[in-house]
């Protein structure tokens, strides 16, 4: 997401980059948390650990966390970067759905994390490394993409500014004692 806004100039690189860091560091905070927590093997922690479904190759994986990220920033864009966005009120039930079905539909096959931090924290915890790529190569494309396409297919101008004399602000007198504005 913080990519997707930083790509399409939605957000200073200064203030990306502290989002980034920030996010990294509650995920590993958060996994060391639930280990200390829940001392049970390291069981909790290593349950989440994003791992790849049986017959789930790199590549496919890769390409399966993009798209599924895709889909988030796509919604989270257009119900919360959209001025014309039709979900505003709702942005959080839009984007929880979205999660929800990125979650069903990818976690038997990559974990569904749909973001580095969400895969940072438990990895470094867990101690499991395995195809750890996947879940920051794919978040990062599939991000990018879907703010790129909705900032190029809905936010940009999609008619030229009209060219014309400039307005003055002056009123002109009308023929008659009448003013123009």
């Amino acid at each position: 997401m913080t990519l997707g806004f930083l790509a399409t100039r939605r957000i200073e690189p200064v203030l990306a980059g502290i989002y980034v860091v920030t996010q990294l560091v509650a995920g590993v905070v958060a996994a060391l948390l639930l280990r200390w927590l829940l001392p049970t093997g390291g069981g909790a922690v290593e349950a989440g650990t994003p791992a790849l479904g049986a017959g789930v190759n790199g590549l496919e994986g890769m390409v399966i966390e993009a798209i599924l990220t895709f889909f988030l920033v796509w919604v989270i864009f257009a119900s919360t970067a959209d001025p014309r966005g039709t979900f505003k009120s709702i942005a959080g039930l839009a984007i929880g759905f979205t999660i929800t079905l990125d979650i069903l539909a990818g976690g038997p096959l990559t974990g569904a994390a749909m973001n580095p931090a969400r895969a940072l924290g438990p990895e470094l915890a867990s101690g499991s490394w395995s195809d750890a790529w996947i879940w920051y190569v794919g978040p990062a494309l599939g991000g990018v993409a879907a703010a790129i396409a909705y900032e190029w297919l809905y936010l940009r101008r999609l008619a030229p500014e009209p060219v014309g004399p400039p307005e003055t602000g002056v009123v002109e007198p009308r023929p008659g004692g009448a003013a123009l504005s």
